[in-house]
């Protein structure tokens, strides 16, 4: 199993300090994975189990990766941000009281940057057959804010991809090499999209054919 250095999460965790997130969640798998999932950010079930996508979202992945013929053990499970971006809202209770909690959100570019060296190391250090960005987070941190998983999901890319050059830098550079990326969905998107699930599921079904093809 891999694991980042802890002078790698010291790092993001110093990054990411002062702005509203709570936690840090390693990522999870193989050095030599059939697939490097890369997702948006933690949220509040990950951040209390430690574990990167076990919630509601994380079953329906397990599902994706089931209907391939894969489990979690196969793949590496990462994500843009680490740690969970959140915003403070009311929710109202059975009995008419309400209370203060905090709701997930999606990360903004300033952490997604300060994130950024702890994702370029996993990068540069896993050697998966496949990378499969799930949601427009995880494709725009790769591939920059033009790519967009409605027009390219289900498809195999061949590209450069983002990375932090210098620690101070507030923009990304290209890699030389080239990366083979299949963009999809993010799993949560079926429950507020129920008409992506179709398109969800052929992705998947070709991000399995792609791997036998690798095989």
């Amino acid at each position: 199993m891999f694991r980042i250095p802890e002078s790698i999460a010291t790092l993001g965790k110093e990054r990411i300090a002062g702005f509203p997130v709570e936690g840090f969640i390693y990522g999870e798998g193989p050095q030599k994975p059939e697939l490097m999932l890369i997702g948006e950010a933690p949220g509040e079930f990950e951040l209390v189990d430690g574990i990167p996508f076990i919630g509601r979202a994380g079953k329906e992945l397990m599902k994706s990766l089931a209907s391939i013929g894969l489990s979690r053990e196969d793949v590496y499970i990462t994500s843009a941000v680490r740690s969970r971006p959140y915003r403070w809202g009311t929710k109202k209770e059975r009995d008419g009281t309400t209370t203060e909690r905090k709701y997930n959100r999606p990360p903004t570019m300033k952490e997604i940057v300060a994130h950024a060296p702890v994702l370029d190391y996993e990068l540069a250090n896993i050697e998966p057959k496949l990378i499969v960005t799930l949601g427009n987070v995880g494709l725009q941190r790769l591939l920059g804010k033009e790519a967009k998983v409605t027009e390219l999901h289900g498809q195999l890319l061949e590209r450069p991809i983002q990375y932090l050059n210098e620690l101070e830098d507030t923009t990304f550079n290209w890699t030389q090499r080239t990366y083979t990326i299949v963009p999809t969905f993010h799993p949560a998107s079926i429950f507020y999209r129920p008409s992506h699930r179709p398109a969800l599921d052929a992705d998947w079904l070709a991000i399995g054919h792609r791997l036998s093809e690798m095989r």
